[in-house]
């Protein structure tokens, strides 16, 4: 599904202001890649769930959700390993 700005992608997957951040990561992640179990992993990278192209998509849609910018210095397997350091990502960021 290709969704072309952030409010309706907010709307879709209930991204908002107080939380559910894990939830919603989640379910990003599984529109990636949804034959992957996120859940059951501590780390995307070396469980082979996440690759180069898929860190690039979920970073773009970050960006667009949450009205960040990710710089490049930030685009490491690091920031991508699971999904409480994808939230911490995006709120170093700016997000919320």
């Amino acid at each position: 599904m290709v969704v072309d700005n952030g409010l309706t992608y907010c709307m879709l997957y209930g991204i908002n202001q107080e939380g559910k951040e894990m939830d919603s990561i989640l379910k990003l992640l599984t529109e990636i890649r949804p034959d992957s179990n996120f859940a059951e992993s501590d780390n995307f990278i070396e469980d082979y769930l996440l690759d180069s192209f898929d860190i690039m998509e979920l970073t773009a849609l970050l960006e667009n959700i949450y009205d960040i910018r990710i710089d490049i210095f930030d685009i490491v397997p690091e920031n991508y390993k699971n999904i409480s350091s994808i939230i911490s990502l995006v709120r170093r960021q700016g997000g919320k």
